[in-house]
């Protein structure tokens, strides 16, 4: 009878322990080995043309500014508008006017959790300012701006210049080396910057044309016109990367993972070997405390059967 009354709770014991040790060591490696992506959207803009001009008026003594852009997008949008139409109090009558007509005036900007882009693309495009109804102030065959960020790698800006450009009328030749300028008598002159692109650890920015403009037109009620005009740009800012996974030991049956070779430089050890060093510093995980408390269970239940089994042989 006391040996009856004594099994039972013994049973009940190594039961319970075991069972304690199960469930709380998978419960712990499993809290220990979830990693959370904290990873957000990047962004992106593409812009085909925007203008920021001064236009001075003969019969007032004013200044009108021309403030237009066309086919601005920010991430997710897309545009494609191939004219611009512009309408200035006291210039032509209040009458609109063309700032821009082209074959293609794309802007596209798009970002995930892994890449943000911008892009523009312009063909076949003349612009106009107030003022020069029939001159138009540049004409270009095409011209394109990209920026990317990707998560985890160096941003990338591009600006290109494809084919022929003529400005108030006269075919120049670009360069990046530095700024263009043209003048012509009686009109006025332009600067133009070629490509221009810049990048940080994280951002990009691409501009395939920026013009420096200052013409008088005398026509039009217009006396002068003086500001910047842009051309395809493009910009982007990396998403941000998703947090590394702690460094956990290997799974049951599982090989651990190699490390990466590496060169090593002088003074400096191989990857390999501090990834190493460092389990053996650390010594065990959070998982650690679960797991003995569980061995210790066990140990407590099996000390208690063995103690039943030579009482019931004695």
């Amino acid at each position: 009878m006391n040996g009856n009354t004594f099994r039972m709770p013994v049973r009940r014991l190594a039961t319970v322990a075991a069972a304690t040790a199960l469930a709380a060591g998978p419960a712990a490696l499993a809290g220990a080995g979830t990693a959370h992506a904290t990873g957000d959207h990047g962004r992106a803009s593409a812009t085909v043309l925007r203008t920021g001009l001064d236009v001075s008026l003969l019969n007032k003594t004013v200044n009108v500014p021309l403030t237009v852009t066309l086919n601005e997008v920010r991430a997710p949008e897309s545009a494609e508008k191939t004219a611009l139409t512009a309408r200035l109090d006291g210039v032509d009558g209040g009458k609109p006017f063309s700032v821009l007509r082209a074959d293609v005036a794309q802007a596209k900007a798009t970002a995930t959790a892994t890449k943000s882009e911008g892009r523009t693309e312009l063909a076949h495009a003349r612009v106009h300012v107030p003022g020069l109804p029939l001159l138009s102030l540049i004409e270009l065959e095409k011209v394109t701006s990209t920026a990317t960020c990707e998560a985890g790698k160096a941003p990338v800006a591009d600006a290109n210049l494809l084919g022929a450009v003529t400005v108030l009328g006269k075919k120049v030749t670009l360069t990046t080396g530095g700024p263009t300028e043209v003048k012509v008598p009686g009109v006025g002159e332009v600067r133009l910057d070629l490509s221009r692109t810049q990048t940080t650890s994280r951002t990009a920015a691409a501009t395939a044309l920026e013009l420096d403009v200052s013409v008088n037109p005398l026509d039009l009620n217009v006396a002068e016109v003086d500001g910047t005009l842009t051309l395809a740009e493009a910009t982007c800012e990396s998403p941000a990367a998703p947090e590394s996974e702690a460094a956990q030991p290997p799974a049951k049956g599982e090989e651990p993972a190699a490390e990466p070779e590496a060169e090593p430089a002088a003074d400096v050890r191989p990857q390999g070997a501090r990834a190493e060093a460092d389990l053996a510093e650390t010594g065990g995980s959070s998982a650690t405390p679960y797991i003995a408390a569980g061995a210790a269970a066990l140990v407590v239940a099996g000390g208690g059967a063995l103690v039943l089994a030579r009482r019931r042989r004695g």
